[in-house]
């Protein structure tokens, strides 16, 4: 009786895991248009590349 839950619960866990997968991969293309919308929109925001340094002070 135990052993059967136990085995059951995994073979739940399994197709929660395969479905998430699935739904994941169909839904990534859509995920790498939001995020590069963004990448865009908050480059464009930015006032210069990171690390660059600007000394005004002509010591």
């Amino acid at each position: 009786m135990i052993i059967s839950l136990i085995v059951g619960g995994v073979g739940l866990i399994a197709l929660v895991a395969v479905i998430v997968g699935i739904v994941d991969a169909r839904q990534a293309p859509t995920w790498r248009h939001v995020a590069a919308e963004r990448r865009d929109r908050w480059e464009g925001r930015q006032p210069e590349f990171h690390g660059a340094y600007y000394d005004s002070d002509d010591d």
